[in-house]
């Protein structure tokens, strides 16, 4: 809610604001009541911190009535993404939503944005050093939290830096550099920031030592050196401490709009783990929203799906006979490649049965004979976007393959099994092939360990 809305309509005194969290729920309760009644205005402040509470925030609302709510009521919400939030409270609300700017350069304008001369010169007898550690410090910002978009690369836990974070530190720096005169304290600098307002929210070991060794290529005293570099190219630096607020403004404007990896001290390679994650998330959104009917005598959602469903069970075997392949191959000290081929058998029957269950299923909640559950609506999808359902994921070996070539992998992967179970030990082994590769590798071990006697632990 913004301070000038308020102010125009007279409402700031009338406006009350709470921020959720645990046990916030009963008193925003009564501060939502009093308000209808009263004609005021309630803003709710991080409604993903209260996850449980949200079905009774949307009974609240649902029970609003406008005949007997006062005619100056309004309700605003705060909130992170979560799939928590009440999806009715958004379909009848209005809805506004703020995106993090991407990029570097986006980064340090909206940093800028919200300054002007006069702060750039409120530190007063320490404006060289307060202009070069606050656009070190905007650098510094900008990177780690672009840092995210490297996914794993970046760090190990990816984390939501606010703008409250760089905001707090840039009071510190103010005030530090004034209590401090004429010494700046680069190590009380350095751990307000590193290891209180940002470093408090890195709960990762690594990802902290990570923030903090960048943290020292911008809190240090070459910083204050005009014409310092911050990257190898040359492309970022620092500009003359008599540099205005325009100055910094069209330095920034002039910046590329794609940031190269060296900015954030990775390899150029680390550019196809983003570009990778951006193509996905991306390709999930088209199939997000394209039709679920048929359209111009196409097959409809349901209809391809019953397809795919019984293409499937009509390829994949019904589970291996356990109690005949133990016969034929029984656990045996000379032999320990039977005890893996039983184990094989018996992770891939776990999911044979699970994939010839579950189709079953969807093929009667199709028809309308089960319920459809929340599972099967997932796994539902999962076939219509020829993608491996999370239920079966999780029960199979790893792999990236798309649903129609993961079935045709499946289908090789058995067909090996079954050729071990009817003809014997092969010759050759498909690696790939095992559901757990190391179990086979461990056999192969022991067997040559008890045919020569030795120790399995001398065997490298």
């Amino acid at each position: 809610v913004s301070t000038q809305s308020t102010g125009e309509m007279k409402f700031s005194k009338k406006l009350t604001a709470i921020s959720l969290g645990q046990g916030q729920g009963p008193r925003a309760e009564a501060m939502m009541r009093s308000a209808m009644e009263r004609g005021r205005w309630v803003f709710f402040q991080n409604c993903h911190l209260s996850p449980s509470w949200m079905p009774s925030l949307e009974q609240l609302v649902e029970n609003i009535d406008p005949d007997k709510v006062h005619r100056d009521f309004r309700l605003w919400l705060t909130s992170m993404p979560t799939p928590k939030f009440p999806v009715a409270i958004l379909q009848n609300g209005s809805k506004m939503t703020v995106e993090p700017p991407r990029g570097v350069k986006a980064n340090l304008l909206r940093s800028y944005a919200q300054f002007n001369d006069d702060f750039l010169s409120s530190c007063t007898g320490r404006d060289a050093e307060f202009k070069g550690l606050l656009f070190s410090l905007f650098m510094f910002n900008a990177i780690i939290c672009e840092r995210r978009k490297f996914g794993s690369l970046g760090f190990n836990i990816p984390y939501d830096f606010t703008t409250g974070d760089c905001n707090i530190c840039v009071s510190q720096l103010n005030m530090f550099l004034l209590e401090y005169a004429p010494q700046v304290p680069l190590k009380v600098l350095h751990y307000t920031a590193g290891d209180i307002n940002y470093g408090g929210r890195v709960t990762d070991d690594w990802d902290r030592r990570c923030i903090n060794t960048i943290l020292h290529g911008f809190y240090n005293a070459e910083v204050l050196n005009e014409a310092h570099k911050f990257s190898e190219s040359g492309v970022y630096y620092q500009l003359p401490h008599d540099a205005m607020f325009k100055d910094y403004i069209k330095y920034i404007k002039q910046l590329p709009l794609n940031d190269s990896p060296e900015l954030f001290g990775l390899h150029e390679n680390a550019n196809m783990t983003y570009a990778q994650n951006e193509t996905f998330a991306i390709l999930d959104k088209f199939l997000l929203m394209q039709a679920k009917t048929g359209a111009g005598g196409g097959k409809s959602q349901e209809e391809v799906i019953e397809e795919t469903s019984k293409q499937i069970l009509a390829k994949v075997p019904q589970p291996i006979d356990i109690v005949d392949l133990m016969e034929r191959h029984p656990v045996l000290y000379e032999e320990s490649m039977n005890t893996v081929l039983q184990q094989e058998v018996i992770l891939y029957n776990t999911l044979l049965s699970l994939i010839h269950r579950s189709l079953n299923d969807l093929l009667k909640a199709l028809k309308g004979l089960v319920v459809m559950s929340d599972a099967l609506e997932r796994m539902s999808t999962s076939v219509f976007n020829n993608s491996v359902p999370d239920m079966w994921a999780n029960k199979a070996y790893p792999s990236l393959k798309p649903l129609g070539s993961w079935v045709a992998d499946l289908l090789q992967r058995l067909e090996f099994i079954n050729g071990w179970n009817k003809s014997g030990i092969p010759s050759v082994f498909w690696i790939s092939g095992f559901f757990f590769p190391q179990a086979f590798i461990t056999g192969a071990l022991q067997n040559y360990a008890r045919q020569t006697s030795i120790s399995i632990d001398t065997i490298g």
